[in-house]
């Protein structure tokens, strides 16, 4: 037996995924604007907290669907 979720839990998980589209997008913009210049560490930094948005994004999106 699955629980139901509330309206505002279901509504705070897509504001969740857009935040985070959104904030990686900002990211890919700057570092487009800015040529992708920047030292190692400040690239993995980037690529990082991408990845960990990209994956948040992902997860909160297949426990909307179910």
């Amino acid at each position: 037996m699955e629980k139901e979720k509330s309206p505002i839990i279901e509504l705070l998980s897509l504001l969740a995924i857009a935040g985070n589209i959104l904030f990686v997008l900002w990211i890919l913009y700057n570092g487009i604007n800015e040529s992708f210049h920047g030292t190692t560490i400040e690239k993995i930094s980037y690529i990082t907290l991408m990845g960990l948005l990209a994956v948040n994004a992902f997860l909160l999106l297949r426990t909307t669907r179910n």
